[in-house]
């Protein structure tokens, strides 16, 4: 909570055509809130990062500037990594955020974490002194994935013109993206408990490698399901089972067990301080490239993506 915790949370999706629009809107609601005194972060990908730089001139340099193609990769570790370490860092402030994870080279297989962790903001900045953007292509995305936003953002800034979203119910989102995962036919599985914790590790580790993982890509690998499967032990009834396979140029691995994960921003709400453990699930959010996760009443299937 912050020292001005009664200001409102003001979450907003922006639907810009062209890179003027872009420019036209943002510059303004960037100096605006420097003129405030409010702490402001652009995590935006590289063009659009361009076009804010270029257009605010030397206010540029009281603005803190992200590629949201490299911190945002994996949409899970933007709550924690990118928009809430910028505004805990500022607990005395309110802070402007302009945050943009969906774009047009997103993925079919990525998107359904973009909408949720969209969703998500929602629930970890309530009560928060903050005011996010979060901008749309909406010549270059899909009509559902617009239609998302719409439900995902209480306001919605088009043509010039702001309003409320009366599709606004990011809940809904969050279930809809709870999708069943399905491994690949040609997974290998290995099935563990409290005692093949570390089999199960040498079993991801060797079959990684044989799959093209090596270095610090590896070693992620490893810490990733070293995480996973002692969390399925302590929390997902004492067992589980790993499965590995390659897809698309990246290795996929995935851990299941008995459990159910009852808290949505699981893995993306930063630890109190002096908090002993909670970690495990962020760490993996932090070395993959894209985390996938379904859970329902009869288990927990997490799922992490690296790329060779």
């Amino acid at each position: 909570m912050t020292a001005a915790a009664d200001e409102k949370f003001l979450h907003s999706a922006l639907f810009y055509r062209t890179g003027q629009e872009y420019t036209d809107h943002m510059v303004p609601f960037v100096r605006e809130g420097l003129a405030l005194g409010e702490p402001v972060a652009v995590a935006v990908p590289g063009p659009n990062l361009e076009l804010v730089r270029a257009g605010l001139g030397p206010d540029a340099d009281d603005v803190q500037f992200l590629d949201m193609t490299d911190v945002g990769r994996n949409p899970g570790r933007i709550i924690p990594g990118v928009l809430r370490a910028f505004a805990d860092a500022r607990p005395h402030a309110r802070v402007r955020i302009v945050g943009e994870p969906v774009w047009a080279g997103r993925s079919p297989v990525e998107y359904p974490a973009c909408a949720q962790h969209e969703a998500l903001i929602n629930a970890s900045f309530e009560g928060r002194a903050a005011t996010i953007l979060c901008p749309y292509d909406a010549s270059g995305l899909d009509a559902d994935v617009l239609a998302d936003a719409r439900t995902t953002h209480p306001t919605l800034i088009a043509d010039g013109r702001e309003r409320a979203s009366e599709a606004y119910d990011w809940r809904s989102v969050v279930d809809r993206y709870n999708e069943v995962l399905t491994p690949a036919p040609d997974a290998a599985v290995f099935s563990f408990g409290s005692a093949g914790l570390p089999d199960a590790r040498h079993f991801a580790v060797g079959l990684a490698a044989r799959l093209g993982l090596g270095g610090q890509r590896l070693q992620d690998t490893e810490l990733a399901v070293a995480e996973l499967t002692t969390n399925s032990v302590v929390h997902g009834g004492g067992q589980g089972t790993l499965r590995i396979w390659a897809e698309a140029g990246q290795v996929v691995c995935e851990v299941s067990d008995g459990g159910r994960l009852i808290d949505p921003l699981a893995g993306r709400r930063p630890p109190a301080r002096g908090q002993i453990g909670g970690r495990g699930l962020m760490l993996v959010h932090y070395v993959a490239d894209l985390v996938r996760l379904h859970t329902a009443p009869d288990g927990t299937t997490v799922r992490f993506y690296v790329s060779l």
